[in-house]
C-alpha cells in the first residue's frame, strides 16, 4: 500500500501574528507535589521555547492572562458550582466534596483553586478574543485545555472547562460555526457535553478507547443530540496505537469533516499524553508524530478558517522527557516555522532541568523516527485491523450527517 510523510510546516508559510498567553501566575494551578499534573511541565516548556528564541520571533506577542469573570465562567458552569469552588479551600473539614468532584487523589482541594482556575479560563478567553478581533491570526494558551470539567463538577484534573468557555465566548460574540479538534489521549468529554446538541460546534476527539482509558466515554455512536446529529465525532483507538495508525486516523477523519463543516474558527486541544512514555495512557505516539499533527492542523487552519486558530494545551504527564519537547514543537509551528528535529536541546536548558528536577533532559528534539502513515483507502480499510475498525466506525457514524460518503477516501 501507499505510504507518505505528512507535510511540513514550511508548506504553510509564516504566521502573520501570534498571541502567546503566558505568565508564571499560571503555575499556581498546582494540585500538589505528588500529583501527575505538575506545573513544572509548563515552566520547562516555556524555558525551552525562550532559549530557542521562539517567543521573540516576528509577529509574536506575549501577554499575561486576565482572570475570567463570573459571567464568562457561567457560560458553561452553574453559579452554585462556581461558588462552591471558591469556598472549597476555606472549609474547616477535609472531607471530599464528592458531589462537585473535588477531594481525593485526582482533584484534591488546594489553596487559590478558584483564582488559578479562573486565570486559566481567562487566558483561553483572551486567546479567543485576540483571534476574533483580528489582533492575532493564531493564539495559544498551553495552560489551557482542561477539557474534562463538567457544568456542575470537576473531573480529570480540570476545575473550569476553559475550552468550552472560550468556545461559548466566540458564539456569544457572533461566530456562527466553531470546529474543535481534541488530540489528547483522553476523550474530550466535557467539551462534547457542553455542545452536544448545538449545531454551531463540531467536536472531534481522537483518543484512546474508553474501554481502556479515562473517562470511559467517547465511542463512535456518540454523534450529538437530536438537533445536532453529526456534531460530535469520536475516534476511539485501541491501546498501543502507534504513529502510523494515529496519523492515519487523524487524516482520515479530521480534515474531511472540518472542510465540510466550514468553521470560522478552529480550536484545538493538544494534550501530549498520547506519547509512548506517558504514565496515564497506553498509546504509543512519538514527539515526531506530534510535530506532524501540529503542522497538519496549522495547514488546515490556513485552508479553512483563514488562519484563525486557537491552540490549547491539555494532558501530558512525562514532565521532562515529553511535554517540553512536544509543546516546543507546537510553539515553533504556531509561531511560523517548525524545528529541525535533529537539533540539540540547549545546554542551558538541560542544566536547568538537572537543577530543578535532578533528572537528565533529552538532548535532541526527536524520538529518532520518521513517522509515515497510509492514507485512508476506499471502503472500510482493513477489517482485521482494530485501528481501521475504529476509523471506519467514526466515519460511518458521522460522515453522512455532513453530506460525506464514509466509503469515499477523499
Amino acid at each position: 500500500m501507499r505510504t507518505r510523510e505528512s507535510a511540513g510546516a514550511g508548506d504553510v508559510g509564516l504566521s502573520e501574528s501570534v498571541l502567546v498567553v503566558w505568565s508564571e501566575q499560571l503555575l499556581q494551578y498546582d494540585w500538589g507535589a505528588t500529583h501527575p499534573m505538575a506545573p513544572g511541565r509548563l515552566a520547562l516548556t516555556m524555558a525551552l521555547a525562550t532559549d530557542l528564541g521562539l517567543l521573540t520571533r516576528p509577529g509574536v506577542r506575549l501577554s499575561a492572562p486576565s482572570t475570567a469573570s463570573d459571567r464568562d465562567l457561567e457560560r458553561i458552569h452553574d453559579p452554585e458550582y462556581i461558588a462552591a469552588v471558591r469556598l472549597a479551600p476555606l472549609r474547616s473539614s477535609d472531607a471530599p466534596l464528592a458531589e462537585i468532584g473535588l477531594g481525593g487523589q485526582d482533584n484534591p482541594i488546594f489553596e487559590g483553586m478558584h483564582r488559578s482556575s479562573a486565570l486559566i479560563a481567562g487566558g483561553s478567553v483572551d486567546a479567543a478574543r485576540a483571534v476574533r478581533r483580528g489582533a492575532a491570526q493564531h493564539s495559544i494558551n498551553l495552560a489551557g485545555g482542561l477539557h474534562h470539567a463538567m457544568r456542575t463538577r470537576a473531573s480529570g484534573f480540570c476545575v473550569y472547562n476553559d475550552v468550552a468557555i472560550a468556545i461559548a465566548w466566540l458564539l456569544a460574540d457572533g461566530v456562527r460555526r466553531v470546529a474543535y479538534v481534541d488530540l489528547d489521549a483522553h476523550h474530550g468529554d466535557g467539551v462534547e457535553a457542553a455542545f452536544y446538541d448545538d449545531p454551531r460546534v463540531l467536536t472531534i476527539s481522537v483518543h484512546e478507547s474508553g474501554y481502556s482509558a479515562f473517562p470511559g466515554t467517547g465511542f463512535p455512536q456518540e454523534i450529538g443530540g437530536p438537533r445536532a446529529l453529526g456534531s460530535a465525532v469520536n475516534v476511539a483507538l485501541p491501546p498501543r496505537t502507534a504513529d502510523a495508525g494515529w496519523l492515519r486516523a487523524l487524516h482520515a477523519v479530521v480534515p474531511p469533516l472540518v472542510r465540510a463543516f466550514a468553521p470560522e474558527v478552529l480550536v484545538t486541544q493538544l494534550g501530549c499524553d498520547s506519547h509512548r512514555l506517558d504514565p496515564l495512557a497506553t498509546l504509543a505516539i512519538t514527539v515526531d508524530a506530534h510535530r506532524l499533527s501540529y503542522a497538519t492542523l496549522h495547514a488546515l487552519a490556513h485552508e479553512v478558517t483563514q488562519g484563525r486558530w486557537i491552540a490549547l494545551g491539555g494532558g501530558g504527564y512525562s514532565t521532562v522527557q515529553v511535554v517540553p519537547r512536544s509543546w516546543t514543537h507546537l510553539l515553533a509551528e504556531i509561531t511560523g516555522a517548525g524545528l529541525d528535529t535533529g537539533m540539540a536541546t540547549p545546554a542551558a536548558w538541560r542544566d536547568l532541568v538537572r537543577r530543578q528536577t535532578g533528572r537528565s533532559a533529552p538532548e535532541v528534539f526527536t524520538d529518532g523516527v520518521q513517522p509515515k502513515y497510509r492514507p485512508w483507502d476506499a471502503g472500510e480499510g482493513d477489517v482485521e485491523d482494530p485501528i481501521d475498525r475504529a476509523i471506519a466506525a467514526a466515519r460511518r457514524a458521522a460522515f453522512p450527517e455532513h453530506g460525506l460518503d464514509p466509503y469515499d477516501p477523499r
